[in-house]
């Protein structure tokens, strides 16, 4: 019931944000009573980190399975590129998830250090497989801390800019979005598999 209640809530805080929610609305979309809710969460605020705990596992599996037949570095960060963009940007449903986050860490120190967990796991991933391939001569990167941090940036403001042109976010665009970030990880485009 617990992760029902926590897919639930995930669903509804994507499509109407943390404040447009409540917990009435959370327990039925479950099916469930809000004593239910009650019994496995104190406030909206406890089911909002467990929603944001949701999105973070869903993620790292998403990566984790892709990855589960790859062995070749570039490969592996070329799948992940192209996971995350998917996941990330593509998937409007996860992209206004992410931002409901980013407003609402602004004034809740908990969630902000939850995000950056997250993304700190995420950044030191990415700068493994950056090495590995550099290492394996697949790349050639001089700064591989630098080149995934400005990597992630531009993820992040393609999200920021989809609040204002969602069509940045289509599937037209997605290989032109995986091309660019290869592009500032010191990989040319028209090498990038399609």
């Amino acid at each position: 019931m617990r992760s029902e209640l926590v897919a639930s809530a995930f669903a509804l805080f994507s499509q109407k944000g943390f404040d447009g929610v409540n917990l009435d609305e959370i327990s039925a979309h479950a099916g469930v009573t809000k004593g239910s809710l009650y019994w496995h969460f104190n406030s909206k605020r406890d089911l909002i980190h467990a929603a944001c705990a949701y999105y973070y596992r869903t993620y790292q599996r998403k990566i984790n399975e892709a990855l589960s037949d790859v062995t070749d570095p570039w490969e592996r960060l070329d799948r992940t590129l192209r996971v995350a963009v998917r996941t990330c940007l593509m998937d409007e449903q996860n992209r206004v998830f992410t931002m409901e986050i980013f407003t609402s860490s602004v004034h809740d120190e908990a969630l902000r250090r939850g995000w950056q967990q997250f993304y700190d796991s995420v950044r030191e991933f990415y700068i493994g497989l950056v090495k590995t391939a550099a290492s394996a001569g697949r790349i050639h990167v001089s700064d591989p801390e630098q080149a995934v941090n400005l990597m992630l940036a531009a993820m992040e403001g393609v999200k920021l800019r989809a609040l204002f042109e969602p069509e940045i976010c289509s599937a037209h665009e997605e290989a032109r979005i995986v091309a660019g970030l290869w592009e500032i990880l010191g990989h040319r485009p028209e090498a990038v598999h399609a």
